[in-house]
């Protein structure tokens, strides 16, 4: 299983919300793209996603932007996951296609696979990501001279 840029920018743009939780104000996309590792055009289509599966909402106007529709702690990385890729995401066997015994035992390891990365996904959420980061940052602390 792979991390997709895709996941990887909604991570990313749901880390900085939930930087702001508690605030009332909302970010702007230009707001969450300003380190510059994010696309802006390719965020608003993830945001998109991310709205119609009821993570984020978005408030329309001069003062709108993004907001978690969650509090962090309630938003798990397996339901980030399967908003963007979808569940059946990584499955290559066609219905058409002849099933051997090789092909059976392949497909069988391959979705333990999946089913474990899914359970390691949804035991963490989006607030353990943020202790996470936080944690990460007092471990390196910036020395300025």
């Amino acid at each position: 299983m792979e991390l997709s840029s895709r996941v990887q920018y909604a991570l990313l743009a749901l880390l900085e919300l939930a930087s702001h939780y508690p605030k009332d104000s909302p970010l702007t996309v230009s707001e969450l793209t300003a380190s510059g590792e994010i696309p802006e055009r390719y965020l608003d289509q993830i945001l998109a996603v991310l709205r119609r599966a009821s993570i984020v909402q978005s408030l329309r106007g001069a003062k709108g932007g993004y907001l978690l529709a969650k509090e962090p702690w309630q938003i798990t990385l397996l339901e980030v996951f399967l908003s963007l890729e979808g569940s059946g995401s990584g499955q290559t066997q066609k219905v058409s296609e002849s099933v051997t015994i090789e092909k059976t035992a392949v497909l069988e390891i391959w979705q333990e696979a999946r089913e474990a990365s899914f359970a390691v996904l949804g035991k963490y959420t989006l607030q353990d990501l943020c202790e996470q980061r936080d944690l990460r940052k007092q471990t390196h602390p910036m020395y300025y001279i």
